[in-house]
């Protein structure tokens, strides 16, 4: 086991991987002693928050010692039954756990973007029907 171990030290891991784990689709009564019995089995674990309002039930953030721990754990529990629930062990990703943006917000901004900019978002469409020709 040590060898084996030692092997997993020595890869390249992909740029997503690092030491805090997402995980989604929990029951919405797990405590944190449970995460802690669950995720605890692949290293030991620096914290875990386990979401408690409306918005966030269902979900925590595994914070672990060792990144290694976490690429295992997120490995063997992406799926793992819970409840009768299936986890999804997802990486901590701040860029895409934002706050949702609707499509309105998104175009509001675009048209803004476009006016401070002076770009009426159509060059590229006469400049396409311009190459075809």
């Amino acid at each position: 086991m040590a060898a084996a171990a030692a092997r997993a030290r020595n890869q390249r891991l992909p740029p997503e991987v690092n030491r805090i784990l997402f995980v989604r689709n929990l029951p919405f009564q797990i405590s944190a002693d449970d995460m802690y019995d669950i995720f605890g089995k692949y290293g030991p674990i620096r914290q875990v928050r386990v979401g408690t309002s409306k918005e966030t039930r269902g979900t925590a953030y595994v914070v672990y010692e060792d990144i290694y721990d976490a690429k295992a754990a997120c490995d063997h529990l992406s799926g793992f039954n819970v409840a009768n629930r299936y986890l999804i062990v997802l990486y901590y990703n701040p860029q895409r756990m934002g706050k949702k943006v609707s499509t309105k917000e998104q175009e509001e901004q675009l048209r803004n973007l476009q006016t401070k900019y002076g770009v009426d978002g159509e060059q590229h469409a006469k400049k396409a029907a311009a190459g075809k020709e």
